[in-house]
């Protein structure tokens, strides 16, 4: 996920696309159709997609931010007001509510 739309100064919601389902069933269907040899490869492909699809939206949120924190070498804390600086500046049209509200959900859902 390279962003999250709807984050800006006036609008301080979050819209996840998933399309888990969908490529859930395209690998439900190659492994219907597999001869022996791919099996495993595609169990295991399937296996990820279906973990990947129970995530929560908030737990995505953090594994984002987590990852725009990355994105400009914040290692600090991140309960810190520096992490939400930090939030900011890889994300420049984050608001301050958001930015402290995606923060929050950050420290509730660790990696």
């Amino acid at each position: 996920m390279s962003g999250i739309a709807g984050l800006n100064k006036k609008h301080n919601f979050v819209l996840l696309v998933r399309d888990a389902d969908v490529v859930g069933a395209a690998l439900r269907q190659a492994l219907a159709e597999a001869p022996p040899e791919e099996r495993p490869g595609l169990e295991r492909a399937m296996a990820l997609v279906e973990s990947t699809a129970a995530a929560t939206e908030a737990g995505l949120r953090a594994r984002w931010v987590r990852s725009r924190w990355a994105a400009v070498g914040f290692t600090g804390d991140v309960t810190s007001v520096a992490a939400v600086r930090a939030l900011r500046k890889a994300e420049p049209k984050l608001s301050l509510l958001a930015a402290v509200q995606l923060q929050k959900e950050a420290v509730a859902h660790p990696e």
